[in-house]
């Protein structure tokens, strides 16, 4: 009978331990997956953003190429006659464009997507599992 009850009482202690063991091994399971997402994520983060650093880096160039070209066609077609209105007039319309593209650019800064979007969801989607 002495071997019955201490089976009797390992049994319940090994069922609390055994559902704490569980627990423990479902939340440190849960937050395995979330930081793979996240380490997912920011990996896909920084891809997207060095390869949007690259195609401006050479946009620029080659933009920049094309204007310089530009302005001397420009110029050259005026040489004869109204150079330096020619320049001028260049000159301006650049310095508005560039006005209009820095006013552009801080007003769209707020506006990129929220970085981590799907891990914050899943880990809003756990707080409210939880709390219910």
């Amino acid at each position: 009978m002495a071997g019955e009850d201490s089976a009797a009482d390992a049994a319940p202690a090994g069922g609390v331990l055994g559902s704490i063991k569980g627990l423990a091994a479902t939340l440190i399971a849960a937050v395995h997956t979330r930081l793979q997402l996240f380490t997912t994520e920011l990996a896909l983060e920084g891809l997207r953003l060095r390869r949007m650093l690259l195609l401006l880096i050479l946009a620029v160039i080659f933009f920049a190429l094309a204007l310089g070209l530009l302005t001397l066609l420009v110029v050259l077609v005026f040489w004869d006659g109204q150079r330096m209105l020619a320049i001028s007039l260049l000159a301006g319309f650049y310095f508005a464009v560039s006005v209009l593209l820095l006013l552009t650019a801080r007003a769209g800064g707020g506006r990129s997507r929220r970085p981590f979007a799907a891990t914050l969801g899943e880990l809003e989607k756990d707080r409210q599992r939880v709390s219910q």
